[in-house]
């Protein structure tokens, strides 16, 4: 079974007789396949003056329906030139038809039942839509016709809608609008005709070609004939029609009907000058024209309605100029070209001419050519008219498979790449086109030779290799006939690339003042290739300007030496290798440690010396170290030793050495130092000082001869080179505050009115011509000790200071029998007081203890004593005391006797002694009366001259206990016993009146309720006056309300209440009466009187209701609220505001 593909050409039909008998006709363009169950080609009826033929692509049959083509062998085919065209514009010039040509016996004699040797493409000028020929597309398809070789479904439909209008059209005959009317006599036009673009040739003769051409009518001058529009012009004309070209006319439009007739005397309106604008179109559709063959009249502006389209057609010409032919295939002996097929300008192409060497070829036919020569072909195209020829091309004959070429050689290496060149093969001609494969392996890859380069070059660059890689190169030759055998393998190796820095660029150890130990590690990349070499550079600060190699050689550390100390130096290390050199690393930054500095020159005195100090001056050192100078010490040799003390270290040029002793000679040197410490001293030099004062006298020796006189001596200090004229002696009870009490030229003094047993300081300084020397060290001497001194400063001790401590209650002395002393002690004299004395006049001594303060007892109430007192100690007694006298007080009173005259709930009044209740103001004797509290302390209550006292704010049936004392100018007496009173209970509250209401002739009488009082209740007990009788008691009880029966008319009641406390151990307690109230009888009113009398005197008999204590607070209240709201207005108006 094999399938078979029947290719139908646009406007072409083919019939095929189905497996039922019934013919089906295929219009095309369309691929019918067909399948055969044996192989062979079925049966195929094709139109007259057409042929089937069957060609084989890969493995695909197809059947090409052609029309017959004439043959001319050998020799120029004849032209058929056409008649002249016709004079009317349907009829078109004579056009042999197809069926006419008879194609020659030999032409198909190989392509009946099977293949050909050439493709089906060259056979006629109808190529099958499909064929694959063609490698690349051309944007000019030959004709005008559209590629068939991938027609969609869009594109048939859109193809079978221009063949419907086609056909529409033809049968309207020459009213289309600007398209080209075929008659029946003309052959079909091709499909392959380009219809979208108008005639080349912009200047046509008459008008035709758009608007650029214009013809002008006479001029009009009447003003009515411009402002109308112009008439629709006349349909146009054809006249002479050409290929490319046609000559059209037309008539001018007449006037309108509208247009005004001139009057009888006047001139008619001129004609109006019109302009025409021919429109031309290649397409129309519905009547709406992008441009047609129309006229339209112009006039001023004023557009006029165009005429209707007239169409015609124009006449047919000789193809268009073919392009040249290429090379589809070829062998060593024969050629197999193709081209495309041009535009056949409104006829079918019948047959093509290919000239070779002058000879004229049809395409089909298999020449005979010689083996690496060049042809020259030139197709032309057969036809009524025949084009031009086509450009000559050189196309030569296959040649055979090249021998294999030599082996590359290498032209130069890179890093990552190589540069590969070889020769063309031997033997190989000039004119064959030989290709080259140059294929690489990198060694170890396991990849094989891999294609690096494909073309024609003899050299190429094989790039982005690794560095220091070998690879293996060998070349393949081919051309049209196959590929040579691989060339020999040459092996090349790429460039290593250059290092890279090396790393980690450190100082080993610690620097050391002139130099340092630099390290370094080897660069991570080392290009492919080892380092050969490393250099290292030193630059001097930090401004890295110049650089100085201090290192060259494959270690990787080096010593720098020859260095400044306290410099600062930039190191840095790069390397080579066969790559080349390395970049430069980022430099290392090392600051050499500085040493001490230098000597400096001896340091020498600034002015005079003085006797006490020098002033000494000097100069930097010359060398630093490296560091600036940051202090100096200069050091003292003192006279006859030999070992020097620092006096000075500072950063100044200049020091004062003071402490100096006048008219010596001091040694001094000097050295400098910096952060690195201390340089080497400079040379000693000497310095003198001149005359000073005296020095200081040694401590003076102080000698008591009694306990308030003492001797001082001294000795004479050295004097410094000059005399001591004097010596001054400074003495004093204190050190800081002594007083000069001797000058002159001896050696002691004796110094006279000391105290004994106390301390005393002393210095002594002597003086010369030159100065005062300093003050010998203070010498602390003491006096014997000796009997007390006086006493002094004694006084009476108060009575609150008389008592026995040690006690929980102290007693207090009588003053009117005890006497209390205090005095200050006075001084011991360096021996410790042991008693005193207390001289009382008439009565014996008496002696105490080594105490400040005695009592005196057992003397005489209000009597005067002289008193003095003595010291005594170790030593003796001292001297008396100045005589003072004291005097007893009189004895205080006695507590009287205390009673409660009157008691109350809440009260308790008391009275004490014999006398008026009120003070006089002569009385001397005062009271203090005492309660005792809750924690029983005794509170003070009253103190005065009075003999009565109430006391307040009591409770009720409580015990409270009392004493009392009198005093006096003598003193406080005793306090009394103790007194208990008791309060008794409280009586109830008042109430208020009670109210009444009469209810006919009886009366019921209400009062308030109290609450119980402690636990006991309370009754009610109500009395009543009849007239002016005495109150008789009319209820008691527990009752607040007690109803009166039988009334007397005639009679007045006054009725008041009181509460009863009824006392569980105790009878029974009346609280007071309330306020009585009155009960008036009736009146009774005559008849005379108004009924406003007996309204009066009824509102009269009603009782008075008094407020209750709500409403009263209530009131009170709203009285207050009313003056604060007040007081706030008058405040905002008159203050604020």
């Amino acid at each position: 079974m094999c399938v078979i593909l029947v290719q139908v050409n646009p406007g072409e039909a083919f019939t095929i007789q189905r497996d039922d008998g019934q013919f089906q006709c295929i219009t095309g363009p369309a691929q019918v396949p067909m399948m055969s169950p044996n192989g062979s080609v079925p049966q195929i009826y094709v139109p007259p003056g057409y042929v089937q033929q069957i060609i084989e692509e890969n493995g695909v049959r197809r059947v090409l329906v052609l029309p017959q083509t004439e043959f001319h062998p050998g020799g120029h085919s004849p032209l058929h030139h056409p008649p002249p065209p016709p004079p009317h514009a349907h009829l078109q010039a004579f056009i042999p038809h197809p069926h006419i040509m008879h194609p020659p016996p030999h032409l198909y004699s190989g392509m009946a039942g099977g293949t050909g040797d050439m493709n089906p493409q060259y056979i006629s000028q109808y190529h099958p839509a499909h064929t694959t020929i063609y490698s690349e597309q051309d944007t000019h398809p030959p004709h005008g016709r559209a590629a068939f070789a991938h027609r969609d479904e869009r594109a048939s439909k859109t193809y079978e809608r221009l063949q419907k209008k086609l056909k529409e059209r033809q049968g309207v005959g020459g009213g289309g609008c600007g398209v080209l009317a075929l008659s029946k006599d003309s052959p079909p036009p091709s499909p392959q005709k380009s219809r979208g673009t108008p005639p080349s040739g912009g200047d046509l003769q008459n008008g035709l070609g758009g608007k650029g051409a214009e013809e002008q009518a006479q001029p009009s001058t009447a003003v009515t004939a411009l402002v109308k529009s112009p008439g629709r012009g006349k349909e146009t004309e054809s006249g002479d029609i050409q290929a490319r070209g046609a000559s059209l006319s037309w008539v001018a439009p007449s006037r309108t009907e509208g247009d005004d007739e001139p009057k009888e005397g006047e001139e008619g309106p001129a004609e109006p000058s019109f302009t025409y604008e021919v429109s031309v179109s290649y397409s129309g559709k519905d009547g709406k024209y992008k441009s047609a063959y129309r006229v339209q009249a112009m006039c001023n502006c004023l557009q006029g309605i165009p005429s209707e389209p007239v169409s015609f057609t124009t006449l047919s010409c000789e193809p268009d100029k073919p392009s040249p032919p290429r090379k589809a295939s070829g062998t060593k002996s024969s050629l197999v070209l193709q081209w495309k097929a041009p535009c056949d300008n409104g006829s079918k192409i019948q047959n093509y001419i290919l000239q070779w060497d002058e000879v004229r070829y049809f395409v089909i036919a298999v020449l005979c050519f010689h083996i690496s020569q060049k042809y020259i072909f030139c197709p032309t195209i057969i036809y009524s008219f025949r084009s031009e020829f086509s450009e000559g091309v050189h196309i030569m004959t296959s040649c055979s498979v090249p021998a294999p070429p030599l082996s590359p050689e290498l032209i130069q290496s890179g890093v990552t790449w190589l540069c590969v060149r070889w020769h063309r093969p031997a033997g190989s001609p000039k004119e064959d086109e030989i290709s080259y494969v140059l294929e690489m392996e990198e060694e170890g890859s396991g990849y094989g030779f891999q294609a690096s380069y494909d073309g024609d070059e003899l050299s190429h660059t094989a790039r982005n290799l690794h560095r220091s890689t070998t690879y293996r190169f060998r070349v393949v030759a081919y051309n049209a006939e196959g590929k040579s055998n691989p060339s020999g393998v040459s092996e090349f190796t790429t460039a290593p690339d250059r290092p890279g820095c090396p790393c980690r660029l450190a100082v080993k150890g610690k620097p050391h003042p002139t130099s340092f130990r630099l390290t370094w590690d080897p660069p991570k990349d080392n290009g492919g290739s080892d380092v050969t070499k490393y250099v290292a550079e030193l630059s001097e600060g930090l401004s890295g300007s110049s650089w100085n190699q201090v290192y060259s050689g494959s270690a990787m550390e080096c010593v720098c030496d020859g260095l400044s100390p306290g410099c600062s130096y930039q190191a840095r290390v790069h390397c080579f290798s066969a790559g080349g050199e390395s970049p430069l690393m980022e430099p290392l930054q090392v600051q050499t440690p500085p040493v001490p500095p230098g000597p400096c020159q001896p340091p020498r005195v600034v002015g005079k010396p003085k006797s006490r100090e020098v002033q000494l001056r000097w100069a930097p050192p010359l060398v630093d170290g490296g560091s600036a100078v940051s202090s100096y010490s200069v050091e003292m040799f003192a006279p006859q030793m030999d070992e020097g003390r620092e006096v000075y270290q500072g950063s100044e040029l200049d020091c004062t050495v003071g402490s100096l002793l006048p008219g010596r000679t001091y040694g001094f040197r000097l050295r400098a130092a910096n952060k690195a410490g201390y340089g080497p001293f400079s040379e000693r030099s000497e310095v003198t000082t001149g005359p000073g004062a005296p020095e200081a006298c040694r401590p003076p020796h102080v000698t008591c001869k009694s306990p308030t006189c003492a001797v001082i001596s001294w000795e004479t200090p050295p004097c410094n080179g000059a005399a001591v004229s004097e010596y001054r002696l400074e003495w004093g009870a204190a050190e800081g505050s002594m007083q000069t009490c001797y000058t002159g030229a001896a050696l002691s003094h004796e110094m006279r009115g000391l105290l004994p047993a106390t301390n005393y300081f002393c210095r002594v300084q002597a003086v010369n011509v030159a100065g005062v020397g300093p003050f010998s060290d203070a010498v602390l001497c003491q006096t014997p000790c000796s009997v007390p001194g006086p006493v002094s400063n004694v006084h009476a001790l108060r009575e609150s200071e008389m008592r026995v401590e040690g006690k929980a209650r102290p007693l207090l002395y009588s003053p009117s029998t005890c006497l209390g002393l205090r005095w200050e002690a006075p001084c011991d004299h360096g021996s410790e007081i042991t008693s005193y004395l207390i001289d009382l006049g008439e009565r014996q001594p008496i002696l105490t203890g080594p105490v400040t303060k005695y009592i005196i007892q057992n003397l005489q109430p209000d009597t005067t004593y002289r008193i003095r007192i003595q010291a005594l100690n170790s030593l003796g007694a001292g001297p008396c005391s100045h005589t003072f006298k004291l005097k007893t007080k009189p004895l205080p009173p006695l507590p009287p006797r205390l009673e409660c005259t009157a008691s109350s709930h809440q009260t308790l009044r008391l009275k004490w002694g014999e006398g008026p209740a009120k003070a006089q103001p002569t009385d001397s004797l005062l009271y203090h009366l005492q309660m005792e509290d809750k924690s029983g302390r005794f509170i003070s209550l009253y103190k005065g001259p009075c003999h009565t006292h109430k006391v307040q704010r009591l409770n009720e049936s409580t015990s409270y206990t009392f004493r009392i004392q009198a005093f006096n100018e003598a003193g406080e007496g005793p306090f009394s016993t103790v007194y208990t009173f008791t309060t008794p209970r409280s009586p109830p509250a008042p109430l208020k009146a009670p109210r009444v209401e009469r209810v006919d002739e009886s009366c019921e009488v209400s009062w308030e309720t109290l609450p119980p009082m402690k636990g006991d209740p309370a009754i009610y007990c109500l009395q009543s006056m009849q007239g002016n009788s005495e109150f008789k008691q009319i209820y008691k009880g527990s009752a607040t309300s007690y109803q009166l029966p039988n009334l007397s008319s005639s009679t007045e009641y006054r009725f008041r209440v009181c509460a009863i406390r009824q006392c569980q151990d105790a009878p029974e307690i009346i609280g007071p009466y309330s306020s009585t109230i009155i009960l008036l009888p009736p009146r009774v009113d005559s008849p005379g009187v108004s009924g406003t009398t007996g309204s009066k005197a009824a509102e009269a008999q009603k009782p008075k209701r008094s407020m209750t204590d709500e409403q009263f607070s209530f009131l009170i209240i709203a009285l207050l609220a009313v003056t604060s709201i007040l007081i706030a207005v008058a405040i905002q108006y008159f203050v604020i505001e």
